[in-house]
């Protein structure tokens, strides 16, 4: 989407973190286009402004659960933050928001279905806070991610997060490694059972079983995901 009815969309987008006046939108408009787009039309591409909006909203999201959840040791509470901060779940925000109508891909891209890609999607999303951010100041950035994405998300102890997602952010940010399942089968074609070690860096943190590999591999991620928010000694 583009001209007068995409400047309209990101003009409601930013009335949603407080901006009633948004002036320029040049940096608003910027957010949305992606590197493949950018090669074949030139110009700048999203991919600096994802840089300073992931830490932005990394910070956004980080006070918030610190204030939020004040007994929790740091452990858990990196935990939560990596299930907020995950693409798939800001790929489900920048959906629900109308994102898919605002990326601006390559031809190549869009025709095989990237407006609908997760990480096409949580790219934007990033970029688009950071352009809250440049633009209009750290509180309305604030506003835009607390009231959008944070406060929608379930936060009970037992959210039906997706651990393997969780635990693969967690690996690669504080591990600099990514998570490796093995799988053993164990049941019958009628009744079918595996088990599943993940490891990181050759270390097992967890097993799990269940009727199918993915629910085994869940099950493993959870019982790693546990391990990890243990207070270490």
């Amino acid at each position: 989407m583009s001209g007068e009815a995409g400047r309209r969309r990101l003009r409601a987008l930013l009335r949603l973190a407080g901006v009633r006046s948004a002036g320029d939108l040049a940096i608003a408009e910027n957010a949305f286009v992606h590197e493949s787009h950018a090669k074949e039309r030139g110009g700048a591409s999203n991919e600096r402004m994802e840089f300073l909006g992931d830490s932005v909203l990394g910070f956004v999201t980080a006070s918030w659960l610190f204030e939020r959840f004040g007994d929790e040791p740091e452990g858990l509470l990196t935990l939560r933050k990596a299930a907020i901060v995950n693409d798939v779940q800001l790929a489900i925000t920048a959906r629900r928001l109308g994102f898919s109508d605002l990326v601006r891909l390559g031809a190549g891209l869009r025709t095989s279905g990237g407006a609908d890609n997760t990480s096409v999607l949580a790219d934007a999303f990033e970029a688009f806070v950071a352009a809250v951010y440049l633009g209009y100041g750290l509180e309305k950035a604030r506003k835009f991610v607390i009231a959008e994405h944070v406060e929608r998300l379930d936060h009970s102890t037992g959210a039906p997060l997706d651990s393997k997602s969780r635990l693969q952010h967690y690996a690669q940010e504080h591990l600099s490694a990514t998570p490796v399942y093995r799988e053993t089968s164990r049941g019958t074609p009628q009744q079918p059972a595996f088990s599943s070690r993940v490891t990181v860096k050759g270390k097992t943190l967890g097993t799990g079983s269940g009727p199918s590999k993915k629910a085994a591999q869940q099950a493993a991620a959870e019982a790693a995901l546990f391990s990890l928010a243990q207070p270490q000694p």
